[in-house]
């Protein structure tokens, strides 16, 4: 286990859209291996509504439209999923 005094000073150096697009990168990766579209369209539906109800203060306005993008995807990939 880490110190959370190493975590805190790695987190300083990004903002929190950074740090929500890496875990949202990660968790698609990990999620690939189960080759499932539902739950890769949950993902992206999860991770859309994350990013829309970020507060702007702390967030650049380019991660709102990506969680605008994420919501507007998300339902197609869970229509076109096989059962």
């Amino acid at each position: 286990m880490l110190p959370l005094q190493v975590i805190d000073s790695f987190l300083l150096n990004y903002n929190i859209g950074q740090i929500l697009l890496l875990v949202f990168a990660l968790g698609t990766l990990g999620l690939l291996g189960l080759g499932s579209k539902k739950v890769l369209g949950l993902h992206f539906g999860a991770f859309g509504l994350i990013f829309v109800m970020t507060p702007q203060a702390i967030n650049p306005r380019i991660y709102l439209f990506l969680g605008l993008g994420l919501i507007v995807i998300a339902p197609m990939l869970f229509a076109t999923a096989d059962e």
